[in-house]
């Protein structure tokens, strides 16, 4: 019997691989968003709930026109695990948000871009799925690359001045373990619940449960909403628009197709993305060790994509 690797490949329509490219690029602009609304004195936890919100509330106004009626007939188990995997998403942008007040990017960042492999630990659980060998690979191999990308050069590992004792770095590094292991619940239920339910109604279900949780955090730590320039708030609705709504919302889309393991490697070409539009925004040409990371990460891409059209021309997997 042919794999569902093989019978998902078979399937995948021509524009499933543009969506890859519109969310690896949409999802990029998000590190420079950030660093404009941070210029702004913009609080992190702000930064994280607004862009779910405004996500949401774009596609109020589709939901109300063409989906309620699916949205009604929604079974006990699909509300079920689409309220988890709201709360997954705004534990993990919290999570992650947070880690970074308590330890260095490098540890924050290697630990969070740690999500393929949890992601395919789940579904390998969870899902039975059988990854091949080739996209167990690409995924060892995608992550090095990360992990080359953050190493610094110059200095102690993660030494910062932050960073006040070991204790602080411990917690930034639980925080961190949180935010890879939720967003891997959310991309694997996400593949779960993709297969009955379209890709409009599930986001904003998802997007509206995670905004209601980041407001509940913003509103217990007090975080201020108000007393900002209007280019921040600019930047908070570009941020909810482009990386939210049309990024994440393509990653989500993408799960019809492709193993939650598969998408979830995609976003590690985020880095690369990121460093392009940095170069054209802020004029920062990337240090060597960043694009001897980001050529690692394409290969990794590249095996574990070999790995998938491998499995659908031999109808198995190569782990059989």
């Amino acid at each position: 019997m042919p794999s569902d690797t093989a019978h998902r490949a078979e399937s995948t329509p021509i524009r499933a691989y543009a969506v890859i490219v519109v969310a690896i690029v949409a999802t990029s602009s998000a590190a420079i968003l950030i660093r404009l609304a941070l210029d702004e004195n913009m609080p992190p936890l702000l930064i994280a709930g607004a862009r779910l919100l405004i996500a949401t509330a774009a596609l109020t106004p589709i939901i109300f026109r063409r989906y309620q009626t699916r949205i009604r007939r929604l079974t006990r188990v699909e509300l079920k695990l689409v309220a988890l995997a709201g709360l997954c998403l705004a534990i993990h942008f919290t999570a992650w948000v947070t880690s970074l007040q308590y330890t260095t990017v490098l540890v924050s960042v290697v630990i969070v871009s740690t999500g393929p492999i949890w992601v395919a630990i789940l579904e390998v659980i969870f899902l039975r799925i059988r990854l091949s060998r080739l996209v167990v690979l690409g995924l060892l191999v995608a992550l090095s690359g990360g992990v080359i990308i953050g190493i610094p050069l110059n200095g102690p590992l993660g030494a910062s001045p932050a960073i006040e004792s070991v204790s602080d770095t411990l917690t930034g590094g639980l925080l961190a373990l949180i935010g890879a292991l939720t967003v891997s619940v959310y991309m694997l239920i996400g593949r779960r619940l993709r297969t009955t339910l379209a890709v409009i109604p599930y986001v904003w279900l998802v997007y509206g449960i995670a905004s209601i949780c980041a407001l509940i955090v913003i509103v217990f730590t007090s975080t201020p909403l108000a007393g900002f320039r209007p280019q921040g708030y600019l930047v908070l609705l570009a941020m909810g628009l482009v990386p939210q709504l049309l990024g994440h919302s393509s990653l989500n889309y993408l799960l019809e197709y492709f193993h939650a393991a598969m998408v979830s490697m995609f976003s590690q070409l985020e880095p690369i993305g990121s460093a392009i539009l940095a170069a054209f925004v802020f004029q920062e040409l990337p240090p060597a060790k960043q694009i001897a990371g980001s050529i690692v990460i394409f290969m990794g891409v590249l095996l574990a994509s070999r790995g998938e059209i491998r499995a659908a021309n031999t109808g198995s997997s190569d782990a059989d």
